[in-house]
């Protein structure tokens, strides 16, 4: 069993890489590469430090639930973090009459951008058995569907990380952009959308809804259940990313991203140091 101090160094050593914008070497020196526990014991120890500083949960995030992703971080399993309303930049999504503001990076390091479903939750997932929470039961939960692209980073050098490291680091969260058109499940299947992410007019990266798990609310019901066990049950209002729909892809300040969804209006965001 990880040590609560070694747990405590490796949630200063994140957050250190965080503050400063230099990357750090990964924590699995500090918690193993098997000890999920500990892992998720860091997270919740960055997530507890934001919250202290002000910040309010939102949601949360299902990270590596493509394949493509998977084999882009050297993991066969996904894993899940915490959305903070300081995460938001939603602010930078392109409207009709030029909309948005460019989206800064300065408090990223190694960032990568991918496109994928989101959902808000009309009601709590919170059964009083882990039985209960059934894809019908996670279907029936859910408000609306969104367009999303996450920005996914990591503190630790050249996204050198095992499965622990990127649980730690709030499963490499950075991010996110959400669109304000939100469809009911009764008008759009999320298994069944095509996605297409595009930098500068050149398409990066593609996929679909199946990428996803299979399915984006099976990831959710896979989420529902992860939060369950861990006592912190998914709430009406909070928003899920459910993943990405293919491979992520890095970009730079000045470009111009666009994640065309189907059965959703594209979602466009430029980027500035």
């Amino acid at each position: 069993m990880t040590s609560e101090d070694a747990i405590s160094a490796a949630v200063e050593r994140l957050a250190q890489a965080q503050e400063t914008r230099v990357p750090c070497a990964a924590v699995r020196d500090l918690i193993g590469t098997d000890d999920l526990p500990a892992a998720y014991a860091v997270q919740q120890g960055l997530v507890r430090a934001r919250l202290d500083g002000g910040a309010v949960v939102v949601g949360r995030k299902i990270g590596a639930t493509s394949k493509a992703v998977q084999d882009q971080l050297g993991v066969d399993q996904p894993d899940f973090g915490y959305l903070l309303d300081d995460m938001d930049v939603s602010y930078g999504a392109l409207g009709e009459a030029d909309g948005g503001r460019p989206i800064s990076m300065r408090t990223l390091v190694q960032p990568r951008v991918e496109a994928e479903v989101a959902f808000v939750l009309a009601r709590d997932i919170a059964p009083a058995t882990e039985e209960e929470i059934t894809l019908d039961a996670v279907r029936a939960a859910v408000d609306v569907a969104l367009p999303a692209l996450e920005i996914v980073d990591s503190r630790i050098e050249n996204w050198d990380i095992a499965f622990t490291d990127t649980v730690a680091d709030n499963a490499s969260s950075g991010l996110f952009v959400v669109g304000t058109a939100g469809r009911p499940l009764s008008e759009v299947e999320p298994v069944e959308v095509e996605m297409s992410l595009s930098i500068n007019g050149e398409v990066r990266s593609s996929g679909n809804g199946a990428a996803c798990l299979g399915d984006p609310l099976e990831a959710l019901r896979w989420l529902a259940v992860q939060a369950w066990r861990f006592g912190d049950p998914l709430r009406a209002g909070h928003l899920i990313l459910s993943g990405a729909l293919g491979p992520f892809v890095p970009f730079a300040p000045g470009d111009r991203v666009e994640a065309s969804i189907s059965g959703f209006a594209p979602l466009v965001v430029s980027f500035t140091e």
